[in-house]
């Protein structure tokens, strides 16, 4: 009984988000400038693009959007990794320096007549290229702040791209902010890494504000694909509890797939390569092929009903 209870008013506060934050507004709104950029087209391929976000730091953004990307490669889909993070974290993982690269994300945002394809990488991994960012993309939000439709920057740099990918995800920083807030206007959905933690827990609340803050203003297209729990540790008993509690809150929004803690996550970096590549026998990857298949059966369906 105390074991349920010490999580109740994380349960009802995420419930309570879930119901309120996680679907469009049914009612039919003007589009907002910008967002016609992203409508859909009749080519053969219109990328999906999602968000990896969490304003909460170390949850596993970064390597869920890495070896998300990496599995849905192997399964022979073309995938654009952006990093909308300073600190440079996809290109690391990727074997690249990020203070070594000339032109990044951040030279696309500010620079109108440097294009994504002046900055895009394209890895040593079949079908997975990289838009790079470095600590240049910390001065980005200060940069935009007093730009026409700032909340929109990002929106066109990636909108020629989307005839060229299957998937295009957003490594985003662990913040709410502009960039933050860019990331979001820009995708079709969300997906959550979340860290199997109390405190990682109790932000979702904030996250889902945001979210639905964005889908009323900006982007009423924006939707939660699902929330990944990551860090999971089934020998401790605080692990489990919070995985209980996002099942309960959030339901179906909650993937099957549970990343487990590994040490070959902390070593894939340093050999600069996502663990399907480092370690592609190990549980961690095993869990991203599980994601990528779930994330193919969930999103894809779904990629050309948007309304």
């Amino acid at each position: 009984m105390e074991e349920s209870r010490r999580y109740e008013g994380a349960t009802q506060v995420l419930g309570h988000q879930e119901s309120d934050g996680a679907d469009p507004p049914e009612e039919p709104q003007a589009t907002p400038p910008g967002l016609d950029l992203i409508a859909d087209d009749d080519s053969a391929r219109t990328a999906r693009i999602i968000a990896l976000a969490n304003q909460k730091g170390g949850v596993g953004k970064t390597t869920s959007a890495i070896n998300l990307g990496a599995g849905l490669a192997e399964l022979g889909q073309k995938v654009l990794l952006v990093d909308f993070d300073p600190q440079g974290g996809c290109a690391i993982g990727l074997g690249y320096q990020p203070d070594e690269l000339e032109v990044t994300i951040y030279n696309c945002l500010l620079d109108r007549d440097t294009t994504a394809d002046d900055a895009i990488i394209h890895t040593q991994i079949e079908n997975l290229d990289l838009l790079p960012s470095n600590i240049d993309l910390s001065a980005a939000e200060l940069m935009l702040s007093g730009e026409v439709a700032r909340e929109q920057s990002l929106l066109r740099v990636l909108a020629p791209l989307r005839s060229r990918y299957d998937f295009i995800f957003i490594d985003c920083m662990p913040s709410l902010g502009l960039l933050t807030v860019n990331a979001l206007t820009a995708a079709d959905g969300v997906i959550i890494p979340l860290e199997c933690e109390y405190y990682a827990l109790r932000g979702m609340a904030q996250l889902m504000d945001s979210i639905g803050i964005v889908q009323e203003r900006l982007n009423p297209r924006l939707h939660v694909d699902g929330i990944v729990a990551t860090m999971y540790d089934r020998r401790t008993l605080h692990s489990r509890e919070v995985l209980t509690t996002v099942e309960e809150a959030f339901g179906n929004k909650l993937f099957d797939t549970v990343v487990r803690k590994t040490i070959r996550f902390a070593e894939a970096p340093v050999a600069g390569q996502p663990i399907l590549e480092y370690a592609p026998s190990s549980t961690g990857a095993s869990a991203y092929r599980r994601l990528a298949k779930e994330v193919m059966e969930r999103v894809s369906s779904s990629q050309f009903a948007r309304s």
